[in-house]
């Protein structure tokens, strides 16, 4: 699929094959079924790593609009790393001067909502909700914020944003 139309020249005349390509396959496209993929967990400081827990990632791509939904599972072996969390996108995001917003919902031992975001010209998005149970500012999730991490947590957004291309 091409998010650049086809530029038409003054009287020429349309095969079925180009209308196939530049009008039926577009639209088609907003039907397709979501694609798959892996979020990698990352952190501003020290990486966490999974192990034995889950990375489920899935998108549907219409132009440069790109939907994508995550949910990241912690196991038993699962190390939290330090520093502030992010996970990796399908696409990087437009360099559009604008910060996409998308709703959250991460649980360990308390179920805490927030938000995802994704910064102008990102490749991961990062979370924020209540920075504790007494504390109602928000804080980026962190291995400590808003809770101390332990298996079973889950780290879940959804997420509608530009991409760059």
């Amino acid at each position: 699929m091409t998010t650049t139309p086809r530029t038409w020249s003054s009287g020429e005349t349309p095969t079925g094959a180009t209308f196939n390509t530049e009008i039926r396959d577009q639209f088609n496209s907003m039907f397709d079924a979501w694609s798959s993929y892996t979020p990698v967990w990352t952190s501003t400081s020290t990486n966490p790593v999974l192990n034995n827990g889950t990375s489920v990632g899935r998108y549907l791509k219409i132009g440069r609009t790109c939907y994508v939904t995550i949910l990241v599972t912690s196991g038993s072996t699962t190390t939290y790393g330090s520093g502030t969390y992010l996970f990796s996108l399908p696409f990087a995001s437009a360099n559009a001067g604008v910060v996409q917003l998308g709703p959250a919902r991460v649980s360990g031992v308390s179920t805490w909502d927030g938000h995802c975001y994704v910064n102008a010209g990102a490749t991961t998005a990062g979370l924020t909700t209540n920075a504790s149970a007494a504390n109602a500012a928000g804080g980026n999730i962190t291995p400590t914020v808003p809770e101390t991490w332990a298996a079973g947590a889950a780290f879940r957004f959804s997420l509608t944003y530009q991409t760059a291309t």
